[in-house]
């Protein structure tokens, strides 16, 4: 079968690989579309995601649909045939924090395409992939695969949206209009949120938000009095939520929160927190958060797709097939050109 692996920075390489055994609680799935991640692009472009180095070939890939080709001799809830989004993430179900509802904290978990432990988790970005029963659920016939393999960051979405509290009625604003920053702005605004400001420096990617429900855009590098303005008075904004993985986006965050409101923080930060004014957050009273990854979110947000409640097709940028999969990378990287790039297989 054919599997993209990537050896190290800028080295992807297309190589046949023979498919995995199968076990009796097991299905064997055809894959159909993988999304592109910003942390699959890391790997790419650095051969690493932080702390997280590639030491042996790694298949990357989290977001990630298809068609079920065989199951093992305990599966029941699926059957040959059945179109598929795959939850990434295995956990162990018996660790103290999955006994405590913190399953995404799981200290065993298997998550695909992951560099964090050695050997590596491979990931979906390859023709075929064994995974549980439990992490298939099936999608309509009317949800494409493309859309499908939205199921994963909807629900890094959705779990943000649920850490902040309720949003009804709230003066939201999401820093960073990638594909994890619009999803966190149409969840908030499905929570009920009544202002959605997006601020981010690529006029492309704020367009495509204000398609997706944005109520106001700012481009914080040409409009930075827009953002002054959000920070008068102690700030404006009741929950915050920092999607673009940059100190200079959670440092506006601090600043245009009001007292006692509320910072999310969803991005991977990098680059230097110098100038980030870490004391406003003592002298503003502000609560906080980190969200990684979901919890039982991922059920939730196949459910909104396959219910048509979240229309993600504008976040679609492009489909490529397999084979062109360096191509497929360098449209993802381009941010005025391109929002979610998935690799079909």
């Amino acid at each position: 079968m054919l599997n993209c692996a990537i050896h190290g920075a800028e080295d992807l390489r297309l190589v046949e690989q023979a498919p995995e055994p199968l076990g009796p609680t097991q299905v064997r799935v055809g894959v159909k579309a993988v999304g592109i991640c910003g942390s699959d692009l890391h790997y790419y472009r650095h051969g690493r995601v932080g702390d997280f180095v590639i030491r042996e070939p790694l298949t990357p890939g989290h977001e990630a649909s298809g068609q079920v080709l065989e199951i093992g001799s305990a599966v029941t809830a699926v059957k040959p045939g059945d179109r598929v989004a795959l939850d990434p993430a295995r956990t162990c179900g018996v660790c103290r924090y999955c006994r405590q509802g913190d399953s995404n904290h799981c200290e065993a978990v298997f998550f695909f395409g992951s560099a964090s432990r050695y050997p590596h988790m491979q990931g979906a970005m390859r023709e075929q992939v064994v995974v549980e029963e439990k992490q298939c659920l099936q999608v309509p016939d009317s949800l494409s695969f493309e859309l499908a393999a939205f199921g994963e960051p909807l629900a890094v979405a959705l779990h943000a949206v649920r850490s902040a509290g309720s949003l009804l009625g709230k003066t939201v604003m999401v820093v960073g209009a990638g594909p994890i920053g619009a999803l966190v702005m149409m969840a908030a605004k499905l929570a009920g949120a009544s202002q959605l400001i997006v601020v981010d420096i690529v006029d492309q990617t704020l367009a495509t938000c204000a398609k997706v429900g944005a109520t106001r855009t700012i481009n914080a590098a040409t409009d930075p009095v827009a953002l002054e303005a959000l920070a008068a008075g102690k700030g404006t904004v009741d929950v915050c939520f920092e999607a673009s993985g940059n100190y200079a986006g959670l440092a506006n965050c601090i600043r245009v929160t009001r007292p006692r409101g509320t910072i999310v923080t969803v991005g991977t930060l990098g680059g230097s927190s110098e100038q980030c004014p870490f004391n406003q957050i003592m002298v503003k009273s502000l609560n906080v958060i980190g969200s990684f990854r979901f919890v039982d979110e991922y059920a939730w947000a196949v459910d909104y797709l396959s219910r048509g409640l979240v229309d993600v097709a504008p976040l679609l940028t492009a489909a490529i097939p397999a084979r062109q999969a360096h191509e497929a990378f360098a449209l993802a990287a381009d941010r005025r050109q391109a929002m979610k790039v998935m690799v079909t297989f």
